[in-house]
């Protein structure tokens, strides 16, 4: 058995001056007279958890109000990962948490020595310990935490079944979310694929060959200017060698070249440069030819040059939209070609995907069928159980049930995949199954059972959550359990079983009971006493732990009110040796 708080430490708290409160494992009960700052306790101990501050709290007279606790992590691995998460550190397996309220009303937090939010140290403090008093909001009295308490009281059984029902619950997820990723990109393919066979379509209609373009443009620029290219090429003609007796190129480079060749023997230069005339003369002669030939062959055809035109505007409404030349527009057919195969597998896929999801459906529903069962079946036992606590904590016509429930809802329509089909019915499901768990409480004979919050009064309440922690002993993930004034309400032989079953609930984890009863007090482990000075204008209060003679003189005044009379000390000693067996730590 462990101990999760180890000491509380509380200053300028109403009228707490300054008190250090030390706690073990097993049942620590705090007792005083009445107006001596008992209920002090609880309220330092809702700030450390992060609770609603009120500067009315703060002592008269001073400038704020502290509250430390020292938490063991010992066995608390989570708890630790949360501090260190948020920034605080653990030193030597302790980690102290702390909560400044000034009389302006600001808050401040602490864990692990770093300042944090109030939200922060809710969420580190919060599952260390569960508080029940008359004005607490009670961790029970959450619906998840009922499930959750349903569910650990069910055991291995109802446990193996959730794994199971989750496990399939996983699985659809998975496949659900990829099939409404692949259906959301297959519209989207699909659209590409409509795209890339319109552009396929076109362009296998106008089947361009590769260097198509280059080719026509030139041809076009001939037939368009025939004419203009036929009288160039006439005139060229004509300079060179012309029909008429005009001057040409030829006559004049000849008469250059007889000029030169006949003064050949007077000068070797001049020989050579008639020969080079020669050479020219000869080119000249062969270029005339080819011009000559050149003219002949132009030819003006319009019905060429439609045809032509027509052919490259086929060919540049494709270089608009797949590239700048044919070549590229080729290349880019071959690339979307090659994507068409790619996108045409989507619907393969999203079939495969859809089987998978009508059988993972229909395993879930199942799965969730038999969660529902185990749960059913774990309710009725855990309400016959906690019935039974009830009757002996002075509530002997108080019945407790839980009500499993599932949430049906219309069949989806449109093909979205919605609720779970369970045989004939339509249910909402989650992470946690199809069920909605719900505990109520008929308080009295021939009364409908109600929820918890709406069925019991404030004392009524605390001895049921007792019942439960009590019923679930053993299996609350809650290391420490706080009750304010569980016994309101009671006395006799009802507060004697109170005390044993916060024994017994004490056994497996820390409990720390604030009571005015000495029944319930007898069964402590540790007993704390707030007692209340006054120097006659201050009044304050201090803690201390008892010693076995002490302790007998606090339950003789709790019991006669007095602290001497000699029969309430044996009435004390009486009931200190009746509980001693069933005290937590023997």
């Amino acid at each position: 058995m462990s101990t999760v708080l180890e000491e509380i430490r509380i200053s300028s708290l109403g009228i707490i001056d300054s008190s250090t409160l030390e706690l073990g494992p097993g049942l620590t009960v705090i007792t005083g007279e009445t107006g001596a700052g008992k209920t002090m306790i609880v309220t330092a101990l809702g700030l450390l958890l992060g609770g609603r501050s009120d500067s009315g709290a703060v002592r008269s007279g001073a400038r704020s109000a502290r509250v430390e606790g020292v938490v063991s992590t010992a066995g608390l691995s989570d708890f630790a990962a949360a501090v260190e998460h948020a920034g605080g550190e653990v030193e030597d397996d302790r980690v102290v948490l702390a909560r400044n309220v000034s009389a302006e009303g600001r808050s401040r937090a602490f864990v692990g020595g770093a300042s944090v939010p109030v939200s922060t140290l809710v969420e580190v403090a919060e599952p260390l310990v569960a508080v029940h008093g008359q004005s607490d909001q009670h961790r029970l009295l959450q619906p998840r935490a009922q499930r959750s308490a349903l569910d650990r009281f069910g055991g291995a059984a109802l446990s193996e079944v959730g794994a199971a029902y989750r496990s399939l619950y996983d699985e659809l997820r998975a496949v659900e979310s990829e099939l409404v990723e692949v259906v959301e990109t297959a519209r989207e393919r699909a659209r590409e694929a409509d795209l890339l066979r319109f552009g396929l379509g076109e362009i296998e209609d106008v089947d361009p060959q590769p260097g198509e373009d280059e080719t026509l443009a030139a041809e076009e620029g001939r037939l368009g200017f025939a004419d203009t290219l036929r009288t160039a090429a006439e005139q060229a003609r004509e300079a060179l060698s012309s029909d008429s007796d005009d001057p040409d190129a030829l006559a004049t480079t000849s008469a250059a070249r007889s000029a030169l060749d006949g003064v050949r023997e007077h000068d070797a230069e001049a020989g050579a440069l008639a020969d080079r005339l020669a050479e020219v003369t000869y080119l000249l002669s062969d270029v005339a030819a080819d011009v000559a030939a050149y003219a002949t062959r132009i030819e003006t055809d319009p019905a060429r040059l439609a045809t032509v035109s027509d052919r490259r505007a086929a060919l540049t409404a494709l270089t608009r939209k797949y590239g700048d030349t044919i070549d590229a527009v080729l290349a880019w057919s071959q690339e979307a070609s090659q994507r068409l195969l790619d996108l045409d597998g989507t619907d393969d896929r999203i079939l495969v995907l859809r089987a998978e999801q009508a059988r993972l459906r229909a395993e879930l529903a199942e799965a969730g069928a038999r969660l529902s069962e185990a749960r059913t079946e774990a309710a009725v036992r855990l309400a016959h159980e906690v019935t039974g606590e009830l009757a002996l904590l002075a509530m002997p016509h108080a019945r407790l049930a839980i009500d499993v429930r599932q949430h049906e809802v219309d069949a989806p329509t449109g093909g979205e995949p919605g609720p779970l089909r369970v045989g004939e019915r339509w249910l909402r499901f989650a992470p946690s199954g199809l069920d909605e768990v719900e505990l109520l409480l008929a308080a009295n004979t021939g009364s409908e059972p109600r929820p918890l919050h709406k069925g019991a009064s404030g004392g009524e309440l605390s001895r049921v959550m007792l019942a439960l922690e009590v019923a679930l002993a053993g299996t609350s993930p809650v290391p420490t359990f706080v009750f304010d004034e569980v016994d309101a309400g009671v006395g006799g032989a009802a507060a004697v079983e109170v005390g044993r079953r916060l024994a017994r609930l004490a056994c497996t984890a820390q409990v720390l009971v604030v009571t005015h009863l000495p029944q319930v007090a007898a069964y402590a482990d540790r007993h704390v006493v707030v007692a209340k000075s006054s120097d006659g204008s201050v009044t304050s209060s201090g803690l201390t732990v008892l010693d076995d003679a002490a302790r007998e003189r606090e339950l003789s005044r709790m019991l006669a009110g007095l602290e001497d009379s000699d029969t309430a000390l044996a009435h004390a000693r009486e009931l200190l040796e009746v509980a001693h067996p069933s005290r937590a730590l023997g």
